[in-house]
């Protein structure tokens, strides 16, 4: 028989070479808070016990899974991020602590009760379901192109028992599925150029939806200027638009924005400080 602490050492050691040693550490307590629902003080208590033939299976076939860069989140299927546990596929993204940070910019920005919002691109639906959750009474719509991924966000509202009016539409042609004015709207678009490629891990590329990553090198802006351009008519007098942004495009975006007669247009860092995120008033 195995001991859990030797289990756990020879799952490092396959871990390791591609993870590192912290993040192995982190994958094998994610890894048996699911497969046995112990945390860590659980994992320290039990080192010295036993553990079944079918629990070591188990554990190594996520491991091989984990070798060939399957994101952790999608063989458990959910995901910790801001305080909630979501559902996800790989129809849509896995949220990032960045988004985490735009959640509480667009909260602390707006402390009042009943606004409107509007997510476009929500993907796994975390940042609308986030803003149902945390603003004040708010009324949130969200949209994205894609019915897998608005299924997804349709689970993880009803796991927070949040209300949100989901709905498929193309934020490239808003105006051919919204009519309504809101108080804020918010988008994590598409941003990678494709010339950044080869600098991502193979865990993205290989896993993660295409379609919510990338954006032609000769077109990076298209996403934020046709959100931007319908934001102007849809938002409110003094309402707000918020981004995540790619911090390779973010200069040449407030540009635009500015000439394209918005006010306060600002560009803020995220807790790397990388300029991730843009506000501006209509």
């Amino acid at each position: 028989m195995t001991s859990l602490k030797q289990l756990f050492d020879a799952s490092r050691s396959r871990l390791t070479p591609v993870y590192g040693g912290s993040e192995a550490s982190w994958l094998l307590r994610i890894i048996m808070e699911h497969i046995k629902g112990w945390n860590q003080v659980e994992l320290l208590m039990r080192a010295d016990k036993e553990v079944s033939d079918f629990t070591v299976t188990r554990v190594n076939e996520v491991i091989d899974r984990l070798l060939a860069y399957e994101p952790i989140q999608y063989i458990f299927g959910d995901t910790y991020w801001h305080g909630m546990t979501l559902k996800v596929s790989p129809a849509v993204l896995i949220p990032r602590p960045e988004t985490e940070e735009l959640v509480d910019i667009i909260t602390k920005d707006n402390p009042q009760p009943d606004l409107k919002v509007l997510d476009v691109c929500t993907g796994s639906g975390c940042i609308a379901v986030a803003l149902a959750k945390f603003m004040n009474f708010p009324e949130v719509t969200a949209i994205d192109i894609s019915d897998r991924a608005i299924a997804v966000a349709k689970e993880n509202a009803a796991l927070q028992k949040v209300k949100v009016d989901f709905q498929t539409a193309d934020a490239l042609d808003l105006g051919a599925a919204l009519t309504a004015k809101y108080d804020i709207i918010v988008s994590n678009p598409p941003y990678v150029m494709d010339k950044e490629k080869s600098a991502m891990d193979a865990n993205v590329l290989d896993h993660e939806p295409a379609i919510a990553l990338f954006v032609p090198d000769s077109d990076p802006l298209k996403f934020y200027k046709a959100i931007a351009d319908y934001a102007a008519d849809a938002l409110t007098d003094g309402g707000r638009l918020y981004f995540e942004l790619n911090p390779l495009t973010a200069d040449s975006l407030k540009d635009w924005m500015q000439q394209s007669g918005w006010r306060d247009v600002s560009l803020l860092p995220d807790l790397h400080a990388k300029t991730r995120f843009m506000i501006a008033r209509k």
